[in-house]
């Protein structure tokens, strides 16, 4: 999946559920269940991800909503085969990117 969002230090909350197709209260679920995700937050409670946030939660909704895991077993998944798996998955979105890429130029040809 390819998630198109700007160069930027924070993104709101808003902006990261619309780039992946789901509901803000989905993101904030997967903030309460996964210990990797840690979004900033202001004095007004507003949740704010960097980048290393959007890395994980393109991997946990790689893991749940496109590989079928259920929570739990992302959660394990993320645990015990954490670095085997985010190389594998960091190899298969740049050669995704690459794809995307590849067909715009061919569209401008």
């Amino acid at each position: 999946m390819h998630i198109d969002l700007p160069e930027k230090r924070y993104y709101g909350i808003g902006e990261v559920a619309k780039a992946f197709g789901v509901n803000t209260s989905l993101i904030r679920f997967w903030e309460k269940e996964f210990d990797v995700l840690k979004p900033k937050k202001n004095a007004k409670g507003n949740r704010k991800f960097t980048p290393e946030d959007i890395k994980n939660l393109k991997f946990i909704y790689h893991l749940v909503k496109e590989r079928g895991f259920t929570l739990e077993g992302a959660k394990i998944h993320l645990k015990e085969e954490k670095k085997q798996a985010l190389s594998n998955f960091e190899i298969v979105s740049k050669l995704e990117d690459i794809k995307t890429q590849l067909i715009k130029i061919k569209q401008h040809l």
